[in-house]
């Protein structure tokens, strides 16, 4: 099938190179374990920060290790640091290597005398200069991330005595991407009637819970916010009937993305309140998409690469088509000082 706006030869490509790095991200988490922590501070902003949610909303499934997922600017500005300190495991990633939140997190640790580990694209940005831990991550599509992201937590947590599926998870994962170009291919002729339908709407709701939260979140505003111009509200399941679920009528479109995780229910219930006061209403079931290769015990840790490969990069494709904008031209993001 034919996909639009997606080269399968240059995906096929980066995937290898994702999957390559399994060796060196094994590496880091050994030399980590063995440099020992107390607990774990992974810092983010942005997209970065909802790529990193399901992990370490994942990783206390496994572990009573505190784990804390942090806001780069706000982390730089918070009064109360107790729990960062010289034990803590400090993990960060940016793309670009010169996230202006993230250098300045990651200056602040050390100056405490605290070691960081992160990804970034090459050896030669910023943030790879200032990091003691790093792998180089060239590969852009937001699956790769999150691969890369899981094999590091998951290993670690291996190390502990935690997860100790790690190996059949990770031989596994060597099948995700050839599964994920399937769910592209499956969802495509959605994705276009999605966009044709609502791309021009003035406003539109995106809900999910647990696994998937992170991605919602970072679709709706790193998406269609940022690179489309479009208006939204991102909610959560649980919250959706605190303030939100006022806001549904006939005509506004509502998008559920359901997990298979334990909050499903809670997604179960938006759908059935939605059903009934909008005629505008999307669902999209990460339970609609099989994974050849991979047992059912690891499919809730993929969930958020299966969403990212939909909406993220398919829906995106559309909408840029059916809005006219493109993905790529920004007014104010990184075009100033700000």
């Amino acid at each position: 099938m034919d996909l639009r706006n997606f080269d399968l030869k240059k995906y096929n490509e980066e995937a290898e190179t994702a999957y390559g790095k399994r060796g060196e991200i094994e590496a880091m988490a050994d030399k980590l374990h063995r440099r020992g922590y107390n607990n774990i501070v992974v810092m983010g902003i942005g997209g970065t920060w909802a790529e990193w949610h399901p992990v370490v909303h994942v990783m206390r499934h496994y572990t009573d290790l505190p784990i804390y997922l942090e806001n780069a600017a706000e982390l730089c500005i918070k009064k109360d640091k107790r729990f960062l300190t010289k034990d803590s495991l400090v993990i960060t990633a940016s793309a670009s290597g010169n996230t202006k939140e993230i250098l300045e997190a990651v200056k602040m640790c050390k100056e405490k005398g605290i070691e960081v580990a992160g990804f970034s694209k090459d050896e030669n940005t910023p943030l790879a200069k200032e990091l003691d831990y790093l792998i180089a991550n060239p590969c852009g599509d937001c699956e790769h991330s999150y691969l890369m992201f899981f094999m590091l937590a998951l290993k670690l947590l291996n190390n502990r005595g935690e997860f100790k599926n790690y190996e059949k998870f990770a031989d596994q994962m060597k099948n995700i991407h050839k599964n994920l170009i399937a769910a592209r291919e499956k969802f495509e002729p959605e994705a276009a009637k999605i966009a044709k339908a609502y791309a021009k709407e003035p406003y539109s709701i995106f809900i999910s819970s647990g696994t998937l939260w992170g991605e919602t979140f970072l679709f709706s505003m790193c998406i269609l916010e940022e690179m489309q111009w479009v208006r939204t509200k991102s909610v959560s399941s649980a919250d959706f009937f605190h303030g939100t679920l006022e806001l549904v009528e006939d005509e506004v479109p509502v998008f559920i993305f359901k997990g298979i995780d334990e909050y499903r229910p809670l997604d179960e219930r938006v759908e059935k309140f939605c059903s009934r006061f909008t005629k505008k209403l999307t669902v999209i079931d990460i339970a609609d998409y099989e994974l050849e290769g991979i047992d059912d015990e690891f499919k809730v840790i993929c969930s958020p690469m299966i969403l990212t490969s939909l909406v993220t990069e398919r829906l995106a494709a559309h909408y840029e088509l059916t809005t006219g904008h493109s993905l790529q031209f920004r007014r104010y993001y990184r075009q100033f000082e700000y």
